[in-house]
């Protein structure tokens, strides 16, 4: 591919509003000969912030998702299918506790509303939970959400060094699922950070340690704590990592290339020693491109430096967007949700500065891959400032989340009042499923959800009740866009 060029918007005339049918003009990204199509949100739906899973504790999900491509049908107007959300480490605003990692099958019923027509309100996508799988150790014991304070199990066989909670269980901060043909599944995690790679069964079977400028380190030793105890235990010291990936910022994103080849994982922002210690300095972060030839042995092949999106917040500031879920379109280019923190509904924030999916290019990027920038002493961009030796990937702007033209067709927000149809904080989730058009063979529906954090009035976790401050109330919620993507079912 060639690198990007912006022209979101300026070359599509804008269409007439009229009172019955406002109609909302295409936006198209441009990279090289080839242009990316957003025709606008065509479809919104809930699942209610009261849901239990089977398991009778508060469902929350949205850290992940993977749609069944295999089972998605179309039937006059109606599609049907299922898909797999992932939670991450469980309700944890007073701390973490030993939630069982999990993954929810969720069954769509998916009526769209047209492009740029009047909006259905909030009942175009019907979603019901329909399973809850545990997530375990290789030998087959409960993980847990309780942070990895201090202790790491040893290293065995195959498995390299793993996070392990202070119970002795393996810790996990679930972040987003690739579903493999065979029903194993490759997820990520914030803590080591680490790809695992699950049975159907949600048995550990193969863990992928990356590269040693990303291993959180604290006076010298491994150290995976994301300095969130649990209750009674003690802080790490230092609270922060001296190098790798910063607290709460591990591989957020990851998604399998369409032909299968090639696994993407990003971090969500810069390692500490490339900026990561500052909101301000973040930007840098990294693209790791795993050859997926064998899944038991995932391999680094390419390594690439993304810059995440900056923008002012209220007070002038720079600020860096946290990257938070990509979509892999090739093995060169993706699209990357990147999002700004503490606004939303269920916070005290009511307006997001910053949720927007872009175009990633790496065609012509700089690919780092097993040189000096992957050890932990040898920064990539110390202070936030780049190397001059390496290129970046390039980003082009695609779907701005927070317009409320198009929000507003559904009966939602971005921004005051701060109630049940502002959109909440953190949108982590994002998947692919055909049209089944074969007038429209390059249009798919592009699922976009949230991470509601169990924020919930009566919530039920690891065996006690909660209710979350303020009266939050946060609905694990579907945006739903309609997208051209032009090539991807021939890859």
């Amino acid at each position: 591919m060639k690198h990007l060029h912006r022209t979101v918007s300026l070359g599509v005339a804008l269409a007439l509003f009229t009172a019955l049918t406002p109609a909302l003009a295409d936006s198209t990204a441009t990279v090289g000969a080839t242009s990316f199509v957003n025709k606008g949100l065509v479809g919104v739906g809930r699942i209610p912030a009261a849901q239990r899973d089977k398991f009778v504790e508060t469902f929350g999900s949205g850290s992940g998702m993977s749609i069944d491509a295999a089972g998605w049908t179309h039937d006059a107007g109606t599609y049907k299918g299922s898909l797999w959300l992932l939670p991450d480490r469980g309700y944890n605003v007073a701390g973490t506790t030993d939630y069982r990692p999990r993954l929810n099958t969720i069954d769509i019923e998916f009526t769209p509303t047209a492009p740029g027509a009047a909006g259905q309100e909030q009942t175009g996508v019907k979603a019901t939970l329909g399973d809850t799988l545990l997530l375990t150790d290789d030998k087959g014991t409960d993980a847990s959400g309780l942070d990895p304070l201090s202790d790491v199990r040893a290293a065995a066989g195959d498995m390299p060094i793993l996070p392990a909670a202070t119970n002795g269980k393996l810790a996990l901060d679930n972040e987003a699922i690739v579903r493999l043909p065979d029903g194993s599944m490759f997820i990520s995690d914030e803590y080591g950070p680490n790809i695992y790679r699950f049975s159907a069964q949600g048995r550990l079977m193969s863990a992928t340690q990356p590269p040693a400028a990303l291993v959180p380190m604290r006076k010298g030793a491994p150290n995976f704590s994301s300095d969130n105890p649990g209750p009674g235990a003690a802080e790490p010291a230092p609270k922060d990592p001296d190098t790798g990936r910063q607290n709460n910022q591990g591989l957020e994103g990851m998604a399998m290339t369409p032909d299968g080849k090639f696994l993407i994982a990003v971090l969500q922002s810069a390692t500490r020693q490339d900026g990561g210690d500052s909101p301000s300095t973040r930007q840098n972060t990294r693209a790791l491109v795993y050859d997926a030839s064998d899944l038991a042995h995932l391999k680094l092949a390419h390594e690439y430096v993304v810059p995440l999106p900056v923008f002012k917040d209220a007070k002038g500031k720079t600020k860096v967007a946290a990257q938070s879920e990509i979509v892999a379109l090739s093995d060169t280019a993706f699209l990357m949700l990147a999002r700004d923190s503490g606004n939303g509904q269920g916070l005290k924030g009511d307006t997001s500065l910053y949720r927007e999916i872009s175009i990633v290019d790496v065609s012509a990027a700089t690919d780092i891959a097993g040189g000096p920038f992957d050890a932990a002493d040898k920064p990539l961009a110390p202070k936030g400032v780049l190397d001059p030796s390496v290129t970046p990937a390039k980003l082009t702007p695609f779907i701005d989340v927070n317009d409320n033209a198009e929000l507003g067709r559904f009966g939602l927000h971005n921004g005051a009042p701060n109630d049940h149809n502002n959109l909440s904080e953190k949108w982590e989730a994002m998947s692919l499923a055909s049209v089944l058009d074969p007038k429209l063979p390059d249009d798919y529906f592009l699922f976009v959800a949230n991470d509601n954090d169990f924020l919930a009035q009566d919530g039920f976790q690891v065996g006690a009740p909660y209710k979350a401050d303020d009266g939050a109330n946060v609905d694990t919620m579907f945006l739903v866009y309609q997208v051209t993507l032009p090539g991807l079912a021939k890859k």
